[in-house]
């Protein structure tokens, strides 16, 4: 028999592992050439590893929850099965007839990591490394407190990262071993970089006394709905965010009339023309983009009392699922595109969004964010800042409007297409000036629009 090594897939530069959230087969079972064999997850995106080869999947190398590390062997292939039972009957791997000492390395490979410990779960329902439970014991952490440490990891996993900012919250613990083990993970890659700048946050936090939710008693005819991985990964950020950066809101009402005409004019010919569909968000984040050109300060990061100013201007999109929950892809580099360039782009990321499609890179790097509400109808609202960034905006539904304006022959009012723009902000590195002129410029970038521009 042939036994083909079924590895955890690179699946971006920045990610170095994954979590097995399900199997999708049984040992014993037949694959086909293509067919998904589990479901992994990384951060906020779901992926199915599917199968290189044919055969019969005659080991499972994890289990579910587990986190496996990119390249390593996750399942053993028999690509010469001739039946589901005689694959089943294999229990121990065959190596392929290669030389002797490959074969014992590759058999060497598998029981060791066949061997390795998988995460650990507390009564509290959540998994903890060996590593992590190692730390916790050396330094005399309990169960109980280690429940409430937050977590950045997987589904709210607590990391190697996170118990180490933890102990430095704490007397006995060594500042000096917990300020080297934090600057050399900030040095690690862009995720571990994210990790750290909260996790450099947290001690302000996790200072503050424990909050208890309410008790709720469920009455008659109420239906219990657990919260999918998502939804939960999610409430964990929000909560987050609120508890680590004081939010305040700028408001401006924009006149966007130029543009409302424009589009009607242009968007038959921009799409025979491109083969893309010209919304508005693509015009929405260009101007964004220049207004942060003018106010670098926007574009930055908090790291405990360092503030990181940010090269790259990459612009998050908040995008609403088909399921009802929110995922945010990333435009990395969005000063370098023109408005055909956005467009192509920003509908590639939002199809691929809402066809689970997105790879782990697509939601990574972001350094400002903007949330469409108008989509829903609403006028306006509050986001809540993406951390690690530092402001979020808003832009409300485009509504039709009596205004005043200037004229040579003095005010008249007119019939104009208004919108709100709300612009979210950490109060600890931003302030109302900043905050607030920020938003006014991009008021000012859209309602300057050119109504005869070409693209």
């Amino acid at each position: 028999m042939a036994h083909f090594e079924l590895v955890m897939p690179k699946m971006g530069e920045s990610v170095a592992e994954a979590t097995i959230i399900k199997w999708l087969k049984n040992e014993g079972d037949r694959i086909e050439l293509e067919e998904a064999v589990l479901e992994i997850a990384t951060d906020k995106v779901d992926s199915e590893v599917p199968s290189p080869v044919e055969g019969i999947l005659v080991k499972k190398l994890f289990n579910e929850n587990d986190v496996v590390k990119v390249g390593q062997p996750i399942a053993l292939i028999d690509t010469q099965a001739q039946d589901q039972t005689t694959a089943a009957a294999s229990t121990a791997p065959t190596p392929q007839p290669e030389p002797a000492a490959a074969a014992e390395e590759f058999v060497q490979k598998a029981i060791e990591t066949t061997a390795a410990p998988s995460a650990i779960k507390s009564t509290a329902g959540r998994f903890y490394s060996p590593l992590v439970r190692s730390i916790a014991a050396q330094e005399g952490i309990s169960q109980a407190e280690l429940d409430s440490i937050p977590g950045t990891g997987a589904e709210g996993r607590v990391t190697k990262n996170d118990i180490l900012s933890y102990l430095k919250t704490r007397k006995s613990a060594a500042p000096a071993t917990a300020t080297a083990e934090q600057a050399a993970v900030s040095a690690s890659s862009a995720t571990q970089q994210a990790q750290a700048t909260y996790a450099a946050s947290a001690p302000a936090a996790s200072a503050m006394p424990a909050i208890k939710p309410p008790v709720i008693e469920p009455m008659p005819g109420d239906e219990i709905i657990e919260m999918d991985r998502m939804r939960r990964l999610i409430a964990d950020h929000m909560v987050m965010s609120k508890h680590v950066a004081p939010h305040v809101t700028s408001f401006v009402e924009a006149d966007v009339t130029n543009i409302v005409l424009w589009r009607e004019r242009v968007k038959k010919d921009f799409e025979k023309k491109t083969g893309e569909k010209l919304t508005f968000t693509p015009i929405f984040i260009e101007a964004i983009v220049r207004a942060i050109k003018d106010f670098p300060m926007i574009n930055i990061s908090v790291d405990g009392y360092k503030i990181i100013r940010h090269r790259d201007i990459n612009i998050g999109m908040a995008t609403a699922l088909p399921s009802g929950n929110l995922i945010v892809p990333v435009i990395k580099n969005a000063d370098q595109y023109n408005l055909v360039g956005l467009a192509r782009i920003v509908n590639d990321l939002a199809n691929r969004a809402r066809n689970n499609q997105l790879k782990p890179d697509d939601i990574k790097g972001g350094t400002y964010t903007i949330s469409n509400v108008g989509t829903f109808g609403n006028v306006l609202g509050t986001p809540v800042i993406n951390q690690p960034q530092v402001a979020i905006m808003a832009v409300g539904a485009i509504r039709k409007k009596p205004a005043v304006l200037e004229t040579p022959q003095g005010d008249v009012i007119a019939i104009r297409h208004m919108m709100f723009l709300s612009h979210s902000y950490d109060h600890r590195v931003v302030d109302g000036a900043l905050g607030g002129s920020f938003v006014r410029r991009v008021a000012d970038y859209l309602e300057q629009f050119d109504i005869n521009r070409e693209f």
